[in-house]
């Protein structure tokens, strides 16, 4: 069974799919920091962040696996070097590259292969698995985004730049060519601007027991 949690940067997508995952027991897959490592990756190698022939021949090199619920490169766990201001200042433009989606995708869908897990990101629920068992779409506005990333200090940037450069990476999701940012017609839509971390698990956990009974 896959449950696929969609939104914008920021919104808390991880937050709440680690919740989901350990209050149902399935496994937890967050496709962006699949991005995050191949951009990381490319950055690590001293290559053009700009050039996409060389963006694509990174994540066609890269091995990048899933171990203890923490991303690993080539052996190594990068998990805690994919969040910082160098990595969020390409990643968006990492990801609208199409084939690079394509590679990202197949190696999402080949992991859960046979699982039941929860698997957030933008285009989970429109595009890697458009027939999900359950779908669910976070939402806030950019501010609201900026001042929960700031709260998490892991940002040297200010509020104001912040939410600047999360605008910046929706309308670059919303653009993509391929697996653009959307909302599934057929997902719970949930705001999540005047609401705690506990709550909006709480609803999203409610609306899927009440949907499709385990």
């Amino acid at each position: 069974m896959i449950i696929a949690i969609d939104g914008p940067a920021g919104v808390g997508k991880s937050t709440i799919a680690e919740c989901l995952a350990r209050k149902l027991g399935f496994v937890y897959i967050n496709s962006g920091m699949f991005y995050r490592a191949i951009t990381y990756a490319h950055l690590e190698a001293g290559e053009d962040p700009d050039n996409e022939t060389a963006v694509l021949k990174t994540a066609q090199g890269v091995d990048i696996k899933l171990r203890d619920g923490r991303l690993h490169l080539s052996g190594r766990d990068i998990e805690d070097f994919l969040h910082t201001d160098t990595v969020d200042a390409f990643v968006a433009q990492h990801s609208a590259n199409a084939e690079v989606r394509k590679i990202v995708n197949a190696a999402i869908r080949s992991l859960a292969a046979g699982i039941d897990a929860v698997i957030e990101g933008r285009d989970i629920g429109t595009v890697v698995y458009p027939d999900a068992s359950f779908k669910v779409y976070l939402d806030a506005p950019p501010m609201v985004r900026a001042r929960r990333r700031f709260g998490q200090g892991v940002s040297e940037k200010t509020v104001e730049e912040l939410a600047k450069n999360i605008q910046m990476r929706d309308e670059i999701d919303k653009n993509k060519k391929e697996g653009s940012l959307k909302i599934a017609e057929d997902a719970f839509y949930l705001d999540t601007s005047h609401l705690t971390i506990e709550e909006v698990c709480e609803r999203v956990i409610t609306k899927f027991l009440n949907s499709s009974p385990l």
